[in-house]
């Protein structure tokens, strides 16, 4: 039919933060399932490290070999192909008999994120008003937000009070992923972003002239999906033994303290510009680290409370800083390619220090892992606050 239901911008801005918050709902649907495939296959921690990994390493696969091919053939079949593949890694999760399907559906939702992330962020800014970066950003940063906090809410609840606690988060997940494709389906056909229709392999890449705002936004990036990795890959084993409980929901409530700041920041400091959203996110990510090596040294409960929450204000900060630089400073064309390239670098970080850190924990104890990670964070903020303190207020802005 020539003829067919195109939704408006509103409506397609609303579709585009959903592929978005997809993107961190299935990144942490399973965080609180681990544990409940560790009993029952007799999981050590590289393994379900290794599970965790296997979803960033799938991202990072996809963004080099397809990095900007949102460019290419548009924003709208980039995401639903990137849709199908989640939807079918969230099925074989669904109906998984052993450890094998949930490597294939993992890796299948890397590639499924892989395709979506920056084609969706993309599409948020490009369906917001003209000259609206700020609150483009804030608005992806709300999606995922909204999509952590479901993923860890979701899937505690269900795993704890649900008829099949490993199977059924996902089932959901998937109802969720199938609405998504058709919102898709009916965004406007056109290919946003100056697309060719041509298919073609492209590495992601990134003009010159936005090179110094790139580096400043990709060591902010890095270090916030970093801490990701400790909260979806070691964070509820950390709260088990913090607050000696099994219940998956709640410490799922517990982790999603996190995300719920993220929001809540996010919307009280939008006035700032994005230079100094990065110094301070920087300097309050370094404190959340230094309580959270703190609270699991100690094992106290309140102090690892505060850890997350002023890490999940620091993610907000630096996400909507780092975003909205590269945003403004980057033109239409280039979009896709430049945001695939500052999601390669923040998936590159989380498999290699996921895979580091579940072999730390898994020879040496849970207490080590964490340690190095929030090491390899602090290490990210003050590369984050050098660059941001030295570079010009129009740099760091992306004015």
């Amino acid at each position: 039919m020539d003829r067919r239901l195109v939704l408006g911008r509103r409506a397609s801005l609303l579709v585009s933060a959903g592929v978005v918050c997809h993107t961190l709902w299935t990144s942490a649907a399973p965080a609180l399932i681990y544990g409940l495939y560790a009993q029952e296959w007799h999981l050590s921690h590289t393994v379900t490290a290794g599970i965790f990994a296997i979803y960033p390493i799938g991202v990072v696969v996809m963004l080099v070999g397809f990095g900007g091919i949102s460019d290419q053939i548009g924003r709208r079949a980039t995401m639903l192909m990137g849709l199908v593949a989640s939807l079918a890694g969230a099925l074989l999760f669904a109906v998984a008999p052993d450890v094998w399907w949930i490597f294939a559906g993992r890796a299948l939702m890397g590639v499924g994120v892989g395709l979506s992330a920056s084609p969706s962020t993309a599409a948020i800014l490009e369906f917001s008003s003209p000259e609206r970066a700020k609150s483009a950003a804030l608005v992806t940063m709300g999606a995922q937000a909204i999509g952590f906090a479901a993923g860890l809410l979701f899937g505690g609840a269900l795993a704890e009070y649900g008829p099949w606690p490993t199977r059924l988060c996902f089932w959901v997940l998937a109802l969720f992923l199938a609405v998504l494709l058709i919102g898709t389906w009916l965004l406007p056909r056109h290919t946003l972003g100056g697309a060719s229709g041509n298919w073609r392999s492209r590495m992601p890449s990134v003009p010159n002239y936005v090179r110094r705002v790139f580096v400043v936004s990709s060591t902010a990036v890095m270090a916030v999906y970093t801490f990701g990795v400790l909260v979806l890959s070691l964070g509820g084993q950390v709260e088990h033994d913090l607050i000696g409980s099994s219940n998956a929901f709640l410490n799922g409530a517990v982790l999603s303290l996190f995300p719920i700041m993220m929001g809540v920041l996010g919307i009280i400091t939008r006035s700032l510009s994005s230079r100094v959203a990065l110094i301070v996110g920087a300097l309050v990510s370094s404190i959340s680290m230094v309580l959270l090596i703190v609270a699991v040294n100690f094992r106290d409960l309140a102090i690892y409370l505060l850890a997350t929450a002023a890490a999940g204000g620091a993610y907000s900060l630096l996400f909507i800083g780092g975003l909205q630089a590269v945003s403004v400073a980057t033109p239409l064309h280039h979009r896709g390619g430049t945001l695939s390239a500052l999601y390669l670098l923040a998936y590159l970080s989380m498999s290699a220090i996921a895979l580091g850190l579940g072999a730390v924990a898994t020879r040496w104890g849970l207490s080590l892992a964490v340690e190095i990670g929030a090491a390899a964070i602090i290490a990210m903020n003050v590369a984050t606050l050098v660059l941001a303190s030295m570079s010009s207020t129009n740099a760091a802005g992306g004015a």
